[in-house]
């Protein structure tokens, strides 16, 4: 479900009222430990939190007239995606976040795709564990592991 909002007030103000809060939320969680550099923006109909071209000029690879994506928030039609694509291009960062995933108190299976992860009900949402995942990565390490995994 990609929203046309331009702004990301905009786009939880379109939320159904059961969502926004948790979407609120999960913002709030990904600005507070986004390390500097990285950028909020509307991206693909989502949250999006980029590597601006200021950082990185060459822009994102399959439209270099975007920014770089790192991480985007999306209320769905049956879940929020959370979207990391340092989990999908870091098999260490991935390991560790599974890791780290089963000593939470949250006794559901971790429901994931290759960079999404995706919550049914806000009492499956790490927030802790999210955030300490959205401070691992610098938008300096980002672009090294992007250029190293993705840039052909």
């Amino acid at each position: 479900m990609q929203s046309k909002a331009t702004t990301p007030e905009q786009y939880i103000a379109e939320l159904p009222d059961d969502r926004k809060e948790v979407i609120k939320k999960l913002r709030n969680t990904i600005l507070d430990n986004l390390p500097d550099g990285f950028e909020e923006v509307m991206s693909y109909g989502m949250l999006g939190y980029v590597v601006p071209h200021s950082l990185y000029p060459n822009g994102y690879h399959c439209d270099p007239k975007l920014p770089l994506p790192f991480i985007s928030l999306a209320s769905q039609k049956a879940h929020i995606g959370f979207y990391h694509m340092g989990i999908y291009a870091n098999k260490e960062l991935m390991d560790w976040l599974t890791k780290e995933y089963t000593k939470t108190d949250i006794k559901v299976k971790l429901n994931m795709g290759k960079s999404c992860i995706r919550f049914k009900k806000e009492a499956h949402i790490p927030y802790k564990l999210l955030g300490d995942l959205v401070s691992k990565v610098t938008p300096k390490e980002w672009i090294a592991t992007y250029e190293a995994a993705f840039k052909k």
